[in-house]
């Protein structure tokens, strides 16, 4: 069945019947409007949704942008968005920009030749002033043409936003691992071109100094669960053996796949965690619940959050970017015993 049978079973041009049941915005009186919708039903017609957008200037699409789909951060936050999206009318794609700022920054480009409704953006933004301008540009015209925007984690690009506050969440959870009695710490600080990294290291070392520490090490990797594997392993293979009447060391991870990937390394090194080495992550991600031992992380609301990013761009409004804060939860568990025992 096409636009054509429709057209003609209501005795009205091709047209007339694309402007009534692809939404375009040039009026067509009440009476042919009910003859054509008629005329759809009689013949149970469907319209076709790109040509519903081409009438609009406008999709029902939503175009989500995220670094790791595989991560379970990301898929989080993702299934927050398309639960917020049932009932909406809206229609959820994912994109995955594999960390990287320029794929990120294409991705958008693409999004906006497609006529999305909205781009969501979900995950740390870049260190690099030039990165965040170049996106910041393709996410101006975007919205100039009609786009809405909404993104997390940090304040950078001027569009409404879902901020985590991930300096403080830190900090508390240095605070508190050093309150169980830890004196040596070991930061896995993840990459620096992530603000997100970055936010989270600052307050981990500013939770230490608040109780007159510093890290005996620092160690560095990608964001991801094998990138800390590596990082880990090589640090331990360098370091040797550990003396065994000195307290143990607690390592604090940037994320939680960090943490994982920490503690694989640890165990294939011969290390008892958290007989030999304490853990702390951060975002309480679902897998967490088949982590041995038990994670102690900072809980942030991830599908919570992705909940919060569609409905910012489902209620948008034109007006001042609007900014929602998120704390994260501390959560104490048996990877941080404490440093003797």
């Amino acid at each position: 069945m096409t636009l054509d049978d429709v057209a003609r079973e209501a005795g009205v041009s091709l047209a007339t019947a694309s402007r009534v049941l692809n939404g375009s915005t040039r009026v067509v009186g009440e009476a042919l409007r009910e003859r054509v919708h008629d005329a759809a039903a009689r013949l149970d017609y469907s319209a076709n949704a790109q040509a519903q957008a081409m009438a609009r200037g406008r999709s029902d699409v939503v175009g989500l942008v995220v670094h790791d789909i595989a991560d379970p951060y990301f898929s989080s936050l993702a299934a927050g968005v398309m639960g917020a999206a049932e009932g909406s009318g809206a229609v959820v794609t994912v994109s995955v920009s594999g960390g990287d700022a320029d794929r990120e920054v294409a991705h958008v480009t693409a999004l906006r030749r497609q006529r999305v409704r909205a781009v969501i953006l979900a995950g740390s933004r870049w260190a690099d002033p030039a990165r965040t301008d170049a996106l910041r540009a393709e996410l101006d015209a975007f919205r100039a043409a009609g786009g809405l925007v909404a993104a997390s984690t940090q304040d950078v690009l001027g569009v409404d936003s879902v901020l985590v506050d991930n300096s403080g969440g830190a900090r508390r959870l240095a605070e508190q691992v050093a309150g169980l009695g830890y004196r040596e710490f070991w930061l896995l600080e993840g990459p620096p071109n992530l603000l997100t990294a970055r936010e989270r290291t600052a307050g981990f070392l500013a939770g230490l100094a608040a109780h007159g520490l510093e890290p005996a090490h620092r160690l560095t990797g990608p964001f991801t669960r094998d990138g800390a594997y590596d990082s880990v392993a090589q640090f331990l293979a360098r370091t040797g053996p550990r003396p065994a009447d000195r307290p143990r060391p607690v390592l604090l991870a940037v994320n939680d796949v960090m943490a994982v990937g920490a503690i694989a390394a640890a165990r294939d090194a011969g290390l008892d965690v958290p007989g030999d080495l304490a853990v702390a992550g951060f975002d309480d991600i679902p897998t967490l619940r088949d982590i041995h031992p038990a994670l102690t992380t900072v809980r942030l609301p991830l599908a919570d959050i992705g909940r919060r990013l569609f409905e910012l761009v489902d209620s948008a409004d034109g007006g001042d970017a609007r900014h929602e804060h998120v704390e994260g939860e501390v959560l104490l568990r048996a990877s941080t015993p404490g440093p003797t025992g």
